[in-house]
């Protein structure tokens, strides 16, 4: 798949932006979008519309969502996971009022082949890899639709499987979601970004907030000298640890991709079969830059940065070193990886387009 490289560079203009700050990041987006964004506010303000975002385990589909709610303003839209759709339902299965619940809605609802009682029996015993029906699917999603009325929707993990994408093109219908416009958004991420966006995740035991030794440190970091190793102290203040906690790894996470390999393969033919679907806009997010173009699409504070850790024993303090992140993409290419709001002008800008405003 061959992503177009989209400039975010405004020529003339040398303003510089922390794009970790709130207040500078909103600065930002009304600096490289601002039309834009006044054109979606005013939009939605009368319309509702669905983007069914398609991308890779871990490719940034929440974060992009998060970004333009931010923008839209509260309540103006909601990001949608499939995905956590299921995880809650079949936790709520071995609850007796909610399985009552469910199988009510499902007798009433659900129209295929298998029985009413049969998917509750194969809800319960769903492990992770077993894919639940498409037309369960999609009775599941309407059910979670109505509890959001009147909302415009990001869609993550749908189509899920290689039989859904045709349903795509009838979604808004076959859910009831009246007749708002849908676009398609393709999310494009070096399979090595996500291997190191797993590697490296670090998570407080005590209020699970996630940061990334290399990509996204915390402010405070400590060094242990018996064991040589540089740890992330959490710097959330709502957490109880109180700036001690020492964040860890999760499970499995030294494995980087390689648990999730198959999904990410089967992630990368949906993309595929589903933009060769006629009838629906498409917008096309590309996470990475080569690095010898990247002068003259982005500016260089749109670089993910990379941090590297040197212990200086004589002055016993930690020193850290900060340098643009280079990767391979998938066709072998050298190429920065683009903080997450350089990727959210991105999308704004083609949704615009996309939605004809």
């Amino acid at each position: 798949m061959d992503f177009p490289v989209f400039k975010t560079k405004i020529e003339g203009k040398d303003q510089k932006f922390n794009l970790t700050d709130a207040k500078e990041r909103r600065d930002y987006f009304l600096a490289k979008a601002g039309a834009e964004i006044e054109k979606l506010k005013s939009y939605a303000k009368d319309n509702t519309f669905i983007v069914y975002l398609l991308g890779k385990k871990n490719s940034g589909k929440g974060t992009y969502s998060k970004m333009l709610a931010e923008l839209l303003g509260p309540g103006s839209l909601e990001h949608f996971s499939v995905g956590d759709m299921i995880r809650a339902v079949s936790c709520d299965i071995h609850d007796p009022a909610k399985k009552l619940e469910l199988e009510l809605y499902l007798k009433k609802n659900y129209r295929g082949w298998t029985s009413p009682d049969d998917l509750i029996a194969a809800i319960e015993g769903r492990d992770t890899k077993t894919l639940l029906p498409t037309e369960l699917i999609l009775a599941l999603v309407k059910r979670e639709i109505a509890k959001r009325p009147r909302k415009t929707l990001f869609i993550d993990g749908f189509p899920r499987d290689m039989d859904q994408v045709s349903y795509s093109l009838f979604f808004r219908d076959l859910v009831g979601f009246r007749d708002d416009a849908d676009v398609m958004a393709f999310i494009d991420v070096p399979t090595a970004v996500i291997e190191e966006r797993i590697k490296y995740r670090r998570i407080c035991p005590i209020c699970n907030t996630s940061r990334n030794t290399k990509l996204f440190p915390t402010a405070r970091v400590d060094y242990d000298e018996k064991l040589e190793e540089f740890h992330l102290i959490c710097d959330n203040p709502d957490c109880s640890g109180n700036g001690r906690q020492r964040m860890v790894g999760k499970e499995g996470d030294n494995l980087g991709i390689e648990p999730i390999r198959e999904r990410l393969e089967i992630d990368q033919k949906l993309m595929e079969k589903a933009m060769t679907l006629h009838g629906l806009p498409k917008i096309f997010l590309r996470n990475s830059v080569p690095v010898d173009a990247a002068k003259n699409y982005v500016d260089d504070y749109e670089l993910t940065m990379a941090y590297d850790y040197e212990w200086d024993a004589a002055a016993k303090k930690i020193n850290i070193i900060e340098k643009p992140w280079v990767v391979n993409d998938d066709q072998g290419v050298p190429s920065y990886s683009l903080q997450a709001p350089a990727v959210a002008v991105s999308l704004i800008k083609q949704l615009v387009k996309a939605l004809g405003i």
